[in-house]
């Protein structure tokens, strides 16, 4: 018998999918979640650190590209003096903790602006060698950390200066929330530095000391542990197919203290792309944040359910498998034996009719059959008869019933139990980590456009009005190759009229190129939002440089695993960026997300506050709206940044007890069709085929020869009736045929008598034969 071809095989694969989904279904359906924290809890902590290294990573990488690229624009114009290239520096960014300028040769400090740069705790002879420029941590006497940047100024005939800015590792624009702290831990597990949390000090009561003293070592304990998983690799440490952020990153589970539990989540700083790697991430910095949430004990059904669903598919997989083997199997096994019996030429004892259908006339056919070999005729057999009533049922139909049987218990598990409604309870914690995630993003999209503000306002105070227009291309091709965030760099002068220019064709228009705001949003009404930079430069009479912004830089700056759909909108609610499709300039798709913008735009006390909401209608989802809120140009634009997020695509135990439930039910489903559907394919159909053929050579076809399509219990039907339409041609060859009567003759009359010519010898005398020669054996 063939594998895959025989009536056997399809009910094993049934019967062992079955046993293995209700054991499947019991243990999985019946578990009881009793860690507390939910899993999407940690994932959100996951995502939370990701965002502090993004925003850090991208922090140190400007900062440091801020440096070489300022001292690159000095040294290409006329040589000044250092307290001019400080002063220059300090009115153009506001990010380092102090700057300085020492010459090379002799080590002499020549200016310095701010706190003290730590000149003494490094090596000024290693700067000559190999990436002697390279950034590098310095640590002060106090144990706090700063990261040195650094850049030459040269000029002809001049002693070459070092350009040296220090900075923290805060992190820049992070919304930390309540009970939240985030720490920079270097390769070694050792916190450089750390906020959220408040000095011991600072406690108004033994309860708050004890409280900041668990807290701190419980985040030591978490650098550690997030060091340690930080050396793995990054490809490892995610599960397959997650893809996502491109570091190493996870969550960590901490102990319990005053009914609250303390959870982590953990990032390498790593670059936006696979395989690039920028100053930030050769540093070793990792970023963790710990929160604490209130834990929840318990699980969110019992472990009857499982065991009860399992036990019911034990009973209708038995009684749809006791359908399949009594009705299906065994009639057509005893099909086989009875048609090779008849053959061997057993001819003596009456066929075994099957009860029902196919089978059935099957084996009537070969009961019509046993009795024309024993030499009655096709005639005197009888016409085949017509099942009725329940023997009519056929094997389609058993199959229907068994399908029925295995729906009827997969159905409901898909459509009706554990379903999680609009009343799931949700935790708090996502719903803050969706705000404080969405003012990180704001903040984060309002430090681009302040830093391209402030990148156009340097090189414009460089070119002053001693530069050529041909000696503005170099400028202008420097800063373009340089900053990823423009896709157009121009001069223009008073009138609009372009004097040079870098990168793509302008789309603003001539009108619309000269104007008094730094920042400006144009193309409404069209079908790509354009956002323009302006600097004047000083000196030229009106000459300003324009950067238009790439729309691909916000979309980028907007892509954040967990945050669902994220929109960037402006003063008027309009979208101009998002990590997903849409169309420049359309509403917010539904009514509440723009009264949650409206909301969160309007000032409490000094400034707009971001807002996150749980909506409950028309489907469980998170919402955050956060304007943008803090110093510099950008502030001015009045945009938002919004997101949603269903709530059904986060692990929370009721809507993943829900989709265990669906998929136990699509497993049964599945099961069913593909097992049924075989048999319906190798039997049922072969089967009601071979019926009307078996009973077709039963009427007296002799012609049609049975040729069995497949090596199984059908093909063995179908083989042994060829060989018994075979022997039924046989016995007909050896019956003898019948002779007809002769006929009777007429009365013989004599012819007149002929012309007798005269005797001669006859040269050719008739010949006689015997009789016997006549006749036809």
């Amino acid at each position: 018998m063939s594998l895959i071809g025989g009536i056997r095989p399809p009910i094993a694969v049934l019967s062992a999918l079955l046993l293995t989904l209700a054991a499947i279904t019991a243990l999985v359906l019946g578990r009881v979640d009793d860690a507390g924290v939910p899993k999407a809890v940690l994932n959100s902590q996951q995502h939370f650190a990701e965002d502090g290294a993004i925003a850090l990573r991208a922090s140190i990488d400007e900062s440091v590209k801020d440096v070489t690229r300022s001292a690159a624009l000095f040294s290409a114009g006329q040589p000044v003096s250092g307290d001019a290239v400080l002063d220059k520096l300090g009115s153009t960014y506001e990010k380092w903790m102090g700057t300085a300028v020492v010459e090379v040769r002799s080590g002499k400090l020549v200016a310095a602006r701010g706190e003290t740069v730590p000149l003494t705790s490094m090596d000024l002879s290693t700067l000559s060698g190999e990436d002697g420029l390279a950034p590098r941590m310095v640590r002060l006497k106090n144990g706090e950390v700063r990261l040195l940047s650094f850049g030459l100024l040269t000029w002809p005939g001049k002693p070459q200066l070092l350009l040296v800015a220090s900075r923290n590792l805060k992190f820049p624009g992070i919304s930390l929330g309540q009970f939240r702290s985030i720490a920079v831990v270097d390769a070694g597990g050792t916190i450089l530095s750390s906020d959220g949390i408040a000095e011991p000090e600072s406690a108004r009561n033994s309860i708050d000391r004890k409280d900041i003293t668990d807290s701190r070592k419980q985040l030591k304990d978490f650098a550690e542990q997030a060091a340690r998983r930080a050396k793995q690799d990054p490809r490892s440490s995610k599960e397959p197919g997650s893809g996502g952020y491109q570091g190493v990153s996870g969550s960590l589970l901490g102990g319990k203290l005053l009914g609250d539990r303390s959870v982590a989540g953990y990032a390498t700083l790593a670059a936006a792309e696979p395989g690039e790697t920028t100053t930030a991430t050769g540093l070793g910095l990792s970023v963790v944040a710990m929160v604490k949430v209130t834990e929840e004990s318990g699980g969110t059904q019992s472990p009857v359910f499982g065991l009860a669903a399992g036990a019911a598919l034990l009973v209708v997989g038995a009684l749809a498998v006791a359908v399949l083997l009594g009705t299906v199997q065994r009639p057509l096994i005893r099909l086989f034996l009875e048609s090779r019996r008849l053959t061997r030429g057993d001819l003596t004892r009456p066929v075994t009719v099957p009860g029902y259908g196919e089978a059935h006339r099957i084996g009537g056919a070969l009961e019509r059959l046993r009795r024309q070999l024993l030499g009655e005729s096709a005639e005197a057999t009888g016409a085949a008869e017509r099942p009725r009533g329940a023997r009519r049922v056929g094997t389609r139909a058993l199959l229907a019933i068994c399908a029925v049987l295995l729906l009827a218990w997969a159905a409901p598990l898909m459509l009706l139990f554990n379903r999680a409604d609009n009343t799931a309870e949700i935790p708090r914690q996502l719903v803050n980590d969706q705000r404080e995630r969405t003012d990180t993003l704001s903040d984060r999209v309002r430090r681009a456009l302040n830093e391209g503000d402030a990148d156009l306002q340097s090189v414009a105070s460089l070119i002053g009005d001693k530069t050529a227009p041909d000696a503005m291309e170099p400028v202008l091709e420097r800063t373009y190759n340089e900053n990823k965030r423009y896709r157009s760099l121009y001069v223009v002068d008073s009138s609009g009229e372009i004097k040079t220019r870098e990168g793509k064709d302008p789309k603003v228009i001539r009108q619309n190129r000269v104007s008094d705001k730094p920042l400006r949003l144009l193309g409404r009404g069209g079908k790509e939002p354009v956002v323009v930079a302006v600097a004047e430069i000083p000196g030229r009479n009106g000459d300003r440089l324009i950067g238009e912004f790439r729309p691909e830089f916000f979309n980028a700056l907007l892509t954040r695993p967990g945050l669902g759909v994220v929109r960037l909108v402006d003063d008027q609610n309009k979208v101009i960026a998002g990590n997903t499709g849409f169309l420049a300039f359309q509403s917010l798709p539904d009514q509440h997300l723009t009264d949650l913008v409206e909301a969160s735009a309007q000032r409490l006390g000094k400034k707009p506050r971001p807002n996150g909401v749980l909506y409950r209608e028309n489907g469980l989802r998170i919402a955050a709206a956060a304007p943008f809120s803090g110093s510099g140009s950008a502030e001015s634009l009045h945009w938002s940044v919004v997101s949603w997020e269903p709530v059904d695509r986060l692990a929370i135990p009721e809507f993943d007890t829900q989709n265990r439930t669906v998929l136990a039910g699509l497993l049964g489903a599945a099961a069913a069709v593909a097992c049924l559907g075989w048999l319906h394919i190798v039997v049922a159909r072969p089967l009601r085929s071979l019926a009307d053929r078996a009973e077709a050579l039963a009427g007296g076809d002799r012609k049609t020869v049975l040729f069995p399509q497949h090596h199984d219990e059908v093909g063995a039907v179908t083989r042994s009736l060829e060989l018994i339409r075979q022997q039924l041609q046989d016995q007909r060859k050896q019956q003898p045929r019948r002779t007809p009567p002769p006929r009777p003759s007429a009365p013989r009359q004599d012819p007149p008598e002929p012309y007798t010519p005269p005797s001669h010898p006859d040269p050719y005398p008739p010949q006689q034969y015997p009789p016997q020669q006549y006749t036809r054996n």
